[in-house]
C-alpha cells in the first residue's frame, strides 16, 4: 500500500499547486475551468486522506492512554481506539471506492433500445413488460423518458422500442442493463396454460455529446417516410420520420416521434452516434482480450443476464447471483435494491484490479 500512500500525498500536493493558481487567477478562462474540474476529483479523495491521518493520530494517542495506570483511564482510551479503529476501517474503504477509475459517461443521460427476441409474440409481449419497468423507474427517479421509435405490436408488445432517459447520474443506474432478459411464465397466446421461456434484448448507451463522433455525410443513406400512427387526426400526412443507415457499419437508426422531419432527422443522428460510440468501445474491449461483462448478445435463451420469473415470483440476476422475490414490486419500478448490488459488484471486481496492479508495481 506503500504506493497509495505517494498517490494519495501527491494528489494532496497537486491539490495545494492548484488552490494557488486558482487564488492567483494565473492562466486564461479555458485553462482555469480545467484546473477546477481537477479540482473537484481531487477534492474527496484528499479530505478523506486527511480524515483517516488525523484519526490515525488520534488512535495513537489513544493507544499510549491505554497504559495510564487508572483502570477508568485505560477503559475509555479502549473504548475511544476500538471506534477510531473502527472509523478509520470505513474510511479507507470507501477511499478505495473513491480513487477507481471514474467513467466519464455516468452522468449523462442514456438512449435505451429494447427488441423482442425469441419466443415470438411473447418475447414482443416482455419487451413491452421491461419498457413499462423502466418507465416507472424512471417516474421514481423524477427522470425524463422521451420515446424516439418504437414498432408496436397487436398484443400489447414492441418488436422494437427506443427511448431516451433524461436524468442526472441516468446512466451510472442503467448500464448495467444491457444484456438479454428470459422471461417465464404462461404466456396470454398460450391455451394450454404451458410456461413458456422467452427473452428480449436491452442495450443501454450514454448519449454522446456532438462533438464526440464524427461522421461523414457521404457514408449515410436517409430516407423519410410516413409516421406511423392510431388513425384518425393523429395520422402524419407528410414524410416526416427519418430513417438513416451508416453504410460502413450496416448500423440502421430511424425517429417518428417529431412533428417536423428536421428533427427526427437531429434525433436519428444522435441514436446513430451513440451506436457508433457503442461499436468502437467494444471493438477496443475485443482488441485488449477484455471480455466485456455486460453483452447485449444475440437475445438467446441461454444468453440471459436476469430471469423473470413469475410462477416463482422471483427475479434472478445470474452475473451477481441476486435474487429477489416480489418479481411484482420489481416490475413496477422498485429496482434499487437490485442495481446497487450491480454496482457494488463492478466496484469489487475493479478494486481487485487495482489490488494486482498495485501488487505489480510493488515487486
Amino acid at each position: 500500500m506503500d504506493f497509495m500512500l505517494e498517490r494519495l500525498k501527491a494528489m494532496k500536493k497537486r491539490l495545494e499547486d492548484i488552490d494557488r493558481i486558482l487564488t492567483a487567477g494565473e492562466g486564461d478562462f479555458k485553462s482555469l475551468a480545467q484546473l477546477s474540474k481537477e479540482r473537484a476529483s481531487l477534492e474527496t479523495p484528499v479530505a478523506m486522506f486527511d480524515k483517516i491521518t488525523a484519526m490515525e493520530r488520534q488512535l495513537s494517542d489513544a493507544q499510549e492512554m491505554m497504559k495510564d495506570p487508572d483502570p477508568e483511564m485505560r477503559e475509555m482510551a479502549k473504548e475511544e481506539a476500538n471506534g477510531l479503529e473502527k472509523e478509520i476501517e470505513e474510511t479507507r474503504a470507501k477511499l478505495q471506492v473513491e480513487l477507481l477509475p471514474k467513467d466519464e459517461n455516468d452522468e449523462k443521460n442514456v438512449i435505451m433500445e429494447i427488441r423482442g427476441a425469441a419466443g415470438g409474440d411473447e418475447a414482443n409481449i416482455f419487451a413491452g413488460d421491461l419498457f413499462r419497468m423502466y418507465e416507472h423507474y424512471a417516474d421514481k427517479k423524477g427522470w425524463k423518458i422521451k420515446v424516439l421509435d418504437s414498432q408496436p405490436t397487436a398484443l400489447g408488445g414492441y418488436s422494437l422500442v427506443s427511448f431516451m432517459v433524461v436524468g442526472k447520474g441516468a446512466y451510472s443506474r442503467l448500464k448495467f442493463e444491457s444484456g438479454a432478459h428470459r422471461v417465464q411464465r404462461v404466456p396470454v397466446t398460450e391455451a394450454n396454460g404451458r410456461i413458456q421461456t422467452s427473452t428480449a434484448t436491452v442495450l443501454v448507451m450514454p448519449e454522446i455529446q456532438k462533438v464526440d463522433i464524427a461522421i461523414n455525410p457521404a457514408d449515410l443513406e436517409i430516407d423519410t417516410y410516413h409516421s406511423s400512427g392510431a388513425g384518425g387526426q393523429n395520422v402524419n400526412k407528410t414524410e416526416s420520420a427519418v430513417r438513416i443507415t451508416h453504410k460502413p457499419t450496416g448500423i440502421v437508426v430511424s425517429c417518428q416521434v417529431e412533428r417536423s422531419q428536421m428533427q427526427n432527422k437531429e434525433m436519428a443522428m444522435e441514436m446513430l452516434k451513440a451506436k457508433l460510440q457503442n461499436k468502437y468501445e467494444s471493438e477496443q474491449e475485443e482488441k485488449i482480450g477484455s471480455e466485456r461483462r455486460l453483452k447485449v448478445g444475440t437475445g438467446e435463451r441461454n444468453e440471459r443476464i436476469r430471469t423473470y420469473n413469475y410462477p416463482q415470483n422471483r427475479v434472478t440476476d445470474h452475473r451477481i447471483g441476486y435474487t429477489m422475490l416480489n418479481l411484482p414490486r420489481f416490475m413496477d419500478g422498485d429496482m434499487d435494491d437490485l442495481l446497487d448490488a450491480l454496482r457494488e459488484a463492478d466496484q469489487t471486481d475493479k478494486l481487485q484490479e487495482e489490488t494486482r496492479k498495485l501488487e505489480e508495481q510493488g515487486k
